[in-house]
């Protein structure tokens, strides 16, 4: 299989689609009569396929050099990234709010209590921009990070940017100690799209760490990223192995694939609570072309106990 020319943000071919896990494939279904169905589970040859690529893929790792290099130079492949698509793949994720409500806007009664929400990894807003557009909370506060100078440039420019209840600024979430402009305990929410899966495994749990740190107590942590024999995972080339589960993209910047039982025990040895943990397996159709494709996230919720 060919290396894919996937965005960094997978949901962007997920925009419209009813709530998570509604649309179910059964029996007598035309398997082309939709562009996605929930819940499609897989027999044990396929999963069997997806072990085989994923082992034919991963047998030739990448040496140490190569790996120091990818990680040492992540910046500007990330800027490199931006640069290329400037905001041309930004779309508004319809199905934020929906997943997600905890971050829709506040009806009238409560718009008057303050809170504070931070995105970890924001790329060039399609989270913030969102809940900029749609929250009139005069009480909002959202912060947003990026490993990208670019990034932050473009989302600072969009017309649904607000200056007065935003502030974006470029940190590297691998440090151990964050640069940010709030206190320790003092975050309703962090969300992580996408983002932890582009970070070096070994520095993964100080990532966890952190956000466990500045959340206020009983805030909630929500993350979406890949999971373990997603498409995306099976179609890299031998050779673009980093270490196991990690690799290269064409572009330099690099991904992991999660397991649930990974994911929770980061979880738990930050300290957080689960109140959330859902395996997305999704079947996406091309009906033009006919083809099946065979999709995997994962999509938490962790709350930081009182």
């Amino acid at each position: 299989m060919s290396e894919p020319v996937l965005s960094t943000d997978e949901a962007f071919n997920d925009e419209k689609r009813p709530q998570f896990g509604t649309r179910l494939l059964k029996e007598n279904d035309d398997v082309f009569s939709q562009n996605a169905w929930d819940h499609v589970q897989w027999d044990n040859e396929q999963e069997q396929a997806a072990q085989e690529a994923v082992e034919m893929n991963s047998t030739v790792k990448m040496s140490e050099d190569q790996r120091e290099r990818f990680q040492s130079e992540a910046p500007k492949f990330w800027d490199s990234f931006y640069g290329i698509h400037n905001n041309r793949f930004f779309k508004d994720r319809h199905w934020l709010f929906t997943e997600f409500p905890e971050l829709a806007p506040h009806n009238t009664d409560e718009r008057l209590e303050p809170r504070s929400i931070f995105e970890l990894g924001c790329g060039v807003g399609n989270t913030i921009l969102p809940l900029l557009q749609y929250s009139a909370e005069p009480n909002l506060k959202v912060y947003g990070c990026d490993f990208s100078a670019r990034a932050i440039e473009i989302i600072s420019s969009q017309p649904q940017f607000d200056k007065k209840r935003c502030e974006v600024f470029v940190l590297d979430a691998t440090e151990e100690q964050w640069k940010v402009p709030f206190e320790e305990n003092s975050q309703d929410i962090i969300v992580m799209i996408f983002v932890l899966s582009a970070i070096q495994p070994s520095k993964m749990q100080r990532v966890m760490d952190n956000c466990y740190r500045y959340l206020k107590p009983g805030g909630l942590l929500m993350f979406r990223d890949y999971g373990r024999y997603d498409l995306a995972q099976l179609r890299f080339k031998s050779g673009k192995c980093l270490e196991d589960n990690f690799y290269v993209r064409g572009d330099g910047t690099m991904v992991y694939f999660f397991t649930e039982h990974e994911l929770r025990d980061m979880f738990a040895k930050s300290g957080f609570k689960e109140e959330q943990l859902l395996v997305d397996r999704r079947l996406q159709i091309n009906r033009g072309r006919c083809l099946k494709m065979y999709r995997i996230w994962i999509q938490t919720k962790f709350r930081k106990p009182l």
